[in-house]
């Protein structure tokens, strides 16, 4: 006997989303009349039979949006999930969230639980690692799903990714720092091998390249230990370097300590720039030049995208890049 036709079939039929369809079925006006119809002929081309009931007890968990973060100890991160939060509840929608501690068998739990749990959609920001499971659990669950801030499944056509301009933001910091004269710029921190550490030094590589300069690369985890044990090993191993651009924030933040430890004025003969902008480079001493991602913007800018997706059936495009900008403070020399 051949089995009952299920929503996704539905979905598959009429070119749309699972949650697509639910809407339709819910009779929600969000649903463009054009979509509607669709969805109604591929009901009535496969026979399919809405089981008001069981829909009715799924129902409680309907305008649940799980949100999955790599890192929420990282303020950049906690910044994201506090304005994607804030925007999906605008629209009426419930934030799940889940902090992975980047381990990617953690992600796959706690992905699984949430596609239990009738999420309508998926936001991640995934932990690197060799457990894939989680995004293959997504595409049989066929919810929406978007990869942000990094990326770690190449099949963007089924899972979109989105970043700020990361590429641009290094271009833009380099270029800064050439034109304050420094002659010797390091990037340090990011882990070696990684797409994101991969994406944020590009720009950093082309300008230095385009000059005819020597990139020097000091990786490590992203975090203020090993910004701060940085400076030390700059001094020791690398003293003809004098200006740096970090990775990230929290790097950039740690090196201003460790330089500070060891007597070296940051700002004048040694000059440090971040990258991402969280609140607190503008708080420090000196105050930290860094690359902007408007991380508040890019989160409301995720969930308008989502609910796009969910309720009208729009599909993101594969790959979506952001606007990013160069903020000069003291730390590159700039007048405190």
């Amino acid at each position: 006997m051949e089995r009952r036709p299920t929503i996704i079939d539905v979905a598959e039929r009429a070119g749309v989303s699972k949650s697509t369809v639910s809407l339709v079925l819910q009779q929600s006006p969000a649903v463009r009349e054009e979509t509607r119809a669709q969805v109604r002929v591929a009901m009535a081309d496969l026979g399919y039979v809405y089981n008001r009931t069981a829909a009715t007890m799924r129902s409680a968990n309907a305008g649940l949006i799980g949100l999955v973060i790599n890192d929420l100890r990282n303020p950049f991160f906690t910044e994201f999930a506090t304005a994607l939060q804030m925007a999906l509840g605008k629209r009426g929608y419930a934030a799940v969230l889940a902090n992975t501690d980047e381990d990617s068998r953690l992600q796959a739990h706690v992905i699984g639980a949430m596609i239990e749990h009738g999420v309508s959609a998926l936001i991640v920001s995934p932990a690197y690692g060799a457990d894939a499971s989680a995004f293959d659990a997504i595409e049989r669950a066929g919810i929406p799903a978007m990869q942000v801030l990094r990326k770690v499944d190449g099949r963007t056509g089924l899972f979109p990714f989105a970043a700020p301009d990361y590429r641009a933001g290094g271009h833009l910091a380099t270029e800064h720092l050439l034109e304050k004269g420094a002659r010797r710029i390091a990037f340090v921190g990011g882990i070696e091998g990684r797409e994101v550490t991969q994406d944020r030094m590009s720009g950093y590589l082309e300008v230095l390249h385009s000059h005819g300069l020597e990139p020097l690369f000091l990786p490590g985890r992203a975090s203020r230990a090993f910004g701060r044990d940085a400076a030390s090993v700059l001094r020791r191993d690398h003293p003809d370097v004098d200006a740096v651009l970090c990775f990230n924030d929290l790097i950039a933040l740690g090196l201003l300590s460790g330089s500070a430890e060891i007597g070296c004025e940051v700002g004048k003969a040694f000059k440090v720039v971040g990258f991402d902008d969280i609140e607190e480079c503008a708080q420090c001493y000196p105050a930290l030049t860094t690359v902007r991602c408007d991380i508040a913007s890019f989160g409301e800018g995720v969930a308008r995208t989502v609910l796009e997706w969910l309720e009208e059936g729009v599909m993101p495009q594969p790959e979506t890049r952001t606007p990013v900008e160069l903020v000069i403070r003291a730390s590159s020399g700039a007048v405190a």
